[in-house]
């Protein structure tokens, strides 16, 4: 499957730079690493902007803006710091769309459930019930309004804000960033009528420096919610 080999390489990608991130590395070390991976494992461009890791740190990691906008800083990543990654790996048209948000305690990335950082921590576990949530939730037939409505109240439900620029949780995966539709009010078209699509909450306490993001795409097969 060409999606799968597109969306595998983003995974290794970020398996990769979680052993090998470290206090000392700047942003733009890290968009460096990521899209030189990615390219070794056989990407051969970046659909998004021709940008092929967004990196976020610290205070940062709240900040949603367009591909279009977007600057890599050359902020320094601390030895107990949260660090958000959005990829965005092309082979040929095919698209992968893949983001973390991976934390550094002492100096290593650690999982979700060895955080000392209690605001970070429900962040994390957050982001993982939001998925398992949407996985319940989503059939064909609903429609990416249904979903957009659904789990933003799910978000506000648990205390937490969506932070996406234009409020939407995910879009289609296609070949032209133009085709895209989004997981955003008004939108009526059912998910089982496209390929494959993503749902990837951008979420943050009300006021909050802090955010948090986790990136899948799904599809369905013989009507089962699937990820790749």
């Amino acid at each position: 499957m060409e999606y799968k080999r597109v969306q595998v390489l983003a995974k290794e990608t970020m398996d990769a730079l979680s052993r090998e991130i470290r206090p000392g590395m700047t942003l733009r070390d890290v968009r460096r690493f990521c899209e030189e991976k990615m390219l070794s494992l056989g990407a051969d461009s970046f659909w998004y902007w021709d940008v092929g890791a967004f990196v976020f740190a610290g205070e940062e990691t709240a900040v949603s803006v367009s591909g279009r906008e977007y600057e890599t800083s050359d902020r320094v990543i601390h030895a107990d710091d949260i660090v958000t990654v959005d990829l965005s790996p092309q082979i040929g048209n095919i698209w992968g769309d893949y983001a973390r948000t991976l934390i550094l305690q002492d100096g290593v990335c650690i999982l979700p459930e060895a955080v000392r950082n209690p605001e970070w921590k429900q962040g994390l576990l957050l982001e993982r019930a939001l998925h398992e949530e949407f996985c319940r939730f989503a059939a064909p037939e609903t429609t990416f309004e249904a979903v957009y409505t659904h789990m933003n109240l799910v978000i506000e439900e648990a205390g937490f804000v969506n932070l996406d620029f234009a409020g939407n949780l995910g879009h289609s995966i296609v070949r032209r960033k133009e085709d895209r539709v989004y997981t955003e009010k008004g939108n009526a078209l059912p998910l089982g009528a496209v390929e494959y699509f993503t749902f990837e909450p951008h979420i943050a306490r009300p006021g909050s420096v802090f955010g948090y993001k986790r990136e899948d795409i799904y599809y369905f097969k013989d009507g089962v919610l699937c990820k790749l």
